[in-house]
């Protein structure tokens, strides 16, 4: 999985959020390392909609403007997680390599 779609996933996790809130998450949540711009997200939203992972929970007109709100779905949750799993097994190993994790020995 990608890098960004993971910290988009992630960011839904939270609850549902409109593009912006997306991306303002998405930043908090790298620390300022990704910053997704507007037709990247939306790019990958619509990919996200179509592999079922994200569907749209509302839709409001704020400022004459149309505002969608994403939501994470059971199958993008189920997702995120096998990959967080995996990406926490993978720096688990590299912690122990380099002598950094508890009970980790040194190369």
């Amino acid at each position: 999985m990608q890098e960004a779609t993971f910290l988009i996933l992630t960011a839904l996790a939270g609850g549902s959020r409109h593009g912006y809130g997306i991306m303002a998450d998405v930043a908090g949540i790298s620390g300022g390392r990704v910053r997704l711009r507007a037709g990247t997200l939306y790019a990958a939203l619509d990919r996200l909609r179509l592999d079922g992972l994200v569907s749209v929970e509302r839709e409001e007109v704020v400022d004459s403007r149309l505002r969608r709100y994403y939501r994470l779905t059971p199958q993008g949750a189920a997702e995120l997680a096998a990959e967080a799993a995996r990406v926490q097994a993978h720096a688990g190993t590299a912690l122990a390599r380099l002598g950094l994790a508890p009970g980790g020995a040194a190369p």
